[in-house]
């Protein structure tokens, strides 16, 4: 898929405050506004990078929706996260100059391109982007942490109710409701990140509707009690 080529300006851009560090002066806003030299659209259920691939650039979405995922043994995507506009997507390129997973659009999506020598470049120079890459990089490894206690030793409600808070947390971030979501996610994709079968996900839905805690249409989720999601939750945070 071609980039397009259009100048984007990141100090215009709504997601700033998300996306890249706060506080620069004109000078550093300037600099940094030349970081980012394309968009890319991704149509949904695309591919924005491939495991095994040339790790050449980190991906900020600017809108949409994406999953990454590997190859499991058994053939199976294995889902590793989710990723949302104003995140950035690509760190798994950085250990050793190859992509490690695959990241696939779940909805129509734009990502700006910023090109990692660039990055390490300015870095250099700014020392609020230097800052700002640690802060992303640290931000994942305690998502990663996160998930881990998720799988290692939660019950199927916790896990659900876990990452529904983080999502709503994330969405409210954003400007969304804090207690309406709209799934981008299939109930499968939900099991395979939390390590859980689809009924079991299917049914824990099911249970929390019942127990007047969710009210579930289809992918439309409304939070009616997010006090007992957060009990059931206690006491992992997993962003």
């Amino acid at each position: 898929m071609k980039p397009q080529t259009i100048k984007v300006a990141c100090s215009n851009c709504n997601l700033r405050e998300l996306c890249m560090p706060l506080d620069l002066n004109a000078e550093e806003l300037r600099r940094i506004d030349e970081l980012v030299t394309t968009r890319r659209k991704v149509k949904r259920g695309a591919t924005l990078f491939h495991n095994g691939e040339k790790f050449n650039a980190l991906y900020a979405i600017r809108t949409g929706f994406f999953k990454t995922c590997v190859a499991a043994e058994d053939g199976r995507d294995q889902v590793t996260g989710f990723q949302m506009a104003g995140e950035v997507v690509g760190l798994d390129g950085i250990v050793n100059d190859h992509h490690t997973c695959n990241a696939v659009a779940l909805e129509d999506a734009e990502v700006c391109v910023m090109p990692f020598e660039r990055i390490e470049e300015l870095s250099r120079e700014v020392n609020a982007l230097q800052r700002h890459v640690h802060k992303i990089m640290s931000r994942e490894i305690v998502r990663e942490h996160g998930v881990m206690l998720l799988l290692g030793s939660m019950r199927a409600e916790e896990r659900l109710a876990a990452f529904l808070l983080n999502l709503a947390q994330r969405l409210h971030a954003r400007g969304f409701s804090p207690s309406e979501l709209v799934l981008r996610m299939t109930r499968e994709e939900i099991g395979s990140y939390l390590g859980l079968k689809l009924e079991t996900v299917s049914r824990t839905f099911s249970k929390f509707a019942e127990d007047g805690i969710v009210e579930v249409r289809q992918r439309h989720i409304r939070i009616l009690n997010t006090p007992a999601l957060q009990h059931m939750a206690h006491p992992v945070a997993c962003h």
